[in-house]
């Protein structure tokens, strides 16, 4: 019976995997676990991207795809001055470590000027999570490798019984 309910698992996550936004590809390893591929479209990025910042007054992020990274920049309105808008940029590279996907935003600057820490660190762990929750879609999954090409982010997970 466990066995039985194992399959039952893995299936019901493969379905999963099927019906949602991102495109999987499947293989299945001499060990019987399973390495699934998970490609990310600029579009669902960059609306992963608008949601982990959350911020009312962050408007127009645009995505851009590099090979390697990920370019990022939108508007920011001004608290004090809402009829102006000031220019939010950052470099995003996503990678694998220790199983798990990791964010690390650098050259983040609102109008030329530094963004403090705590915002990026914030937005390291909300893009990380928000992300891995698209790619990943199984509690037994590990990311071994993220790929960024100017196409597409493509994660491989491998997911145990």
């Amino acid at each position: 019976m466990k066995s039985t309910t194992k399959v039952l698992i893995i299936l019901m996550a493969l379905l999963l995997l099927l019906t949602s936004a991102c495109k999987a590809n499947i293989s299945r390893n001499k060990d019987g676990s399973l390495t699934v591929e998970t490609t990310i479209s600029q579009q669902e990025l960059q609306n992963a991207i608008t949601a982990a910042i959350a911020d009312p007054l962050v408007k127009n992020i645009t995505v851009s795809l590099q090979t390697g990274y990920i370019s990022v920049s939108g508007e920011r309105q001004r608290l004090n001055d809402a009829g102006k808008m000031d220019t939010l940029s950052f470099r995003l590279d996503l990678t694998a470590s220790n199983g798990q996907l990791t964010s690390s935003i650098s050259n983040a600057q609102l109008d030329g000027k530094p963004l403090e820490q705590s915002r990026i660190d914030n937005w390291n762990q909300t893009l990380a999570n928000r992300l891995s929750k698209i790619g990943q879609k199984n509690p037994n999954s590990t990311i071994q490798s993220v790929s960024i090409t100017s196409q597409a982010v493509t994660m491989t997970w491998n997911v145990t019984k």
